[in-house]
């Protein structure tokens, strides 16, 4: 028998001063038995990044032709997106032919790693934004995500601002790509 994803509630609430977005978002999101607290926690910052009308998670884990984020145009075209973790070059290549802009939040222990062997290939893709965050500021964020939950996400100066009320944490991405 196949084990069943657990249930994230998330009530975001964003504060992002650096795009002038202020908004809240009832989230829910679906844990696959294989994903780690880490990665949803990116998932939910890459929302919080890239939040926007019509921006919507997929089916992650579960389908290897879908992004973890993604918007559509109201012709049904992929406007935007979005990779979490360290997606492979030819990946984003063909992400980068599908869709009008393309974006990845990469994290991990092995991040630096994976950037420097793919890094310039990468850079070359047109229409792409990386953005990286510190395996450390992830794990502290993770910390903070429980199923049922109120965030605040505050966006400022570039760096991430997480609270659920009791505790709090900060992230500051590091521009690898910075798109168009």
């Amino acid at each position: 028998m196949a084990l069943k994803p657990t249930i994230y509630k998330i009530q975001l609430t964003l504060a992002d001063s650096d795009r002038d977005h202020y908004d809240s978002y009832p989230l829910t999101l679906a844990r696959h038995p294989s994903e780690t607290l880490e990665r949803l926690t990116a998932r939910v910052l890459a929302f919080g990044l890239h939040a926007e009308p019509g921006l919507a998670f997929t089916r992650g884990l579960s389908s290897t032709d879908e992004p973890d984020l993604w918007q559509h145009s109201d012709s049904g075209e992929i406007t935007h997106w979005i990779e979490v973790g360290q997606p492979e070059e030819a990946r984003l290549r063909k992400a980068c032919g599908r869709a009008g802009r393309v974006s990845v939040l990469a994290y991990g222990k092995s991040a630096s790693t994976w950037w420097d062997k793919q890094g310039s290939d990468i850079a070359a893709l047109p229409r792409l934004r990386v953005i990286q965050l510190p395996w450390e500021e992830i794990q502290a964020a993770s910390a903070l995500m429980e199923r049922n939950t109120a965030l605040t996400l505050s966006i400022a100066g570039g760096t991430l601002y997480l609270d659920n009320g009791d505790h709090s944490a900060v992230a500051t991405p590091q521009v690898l790509v910075p798109g168009d």
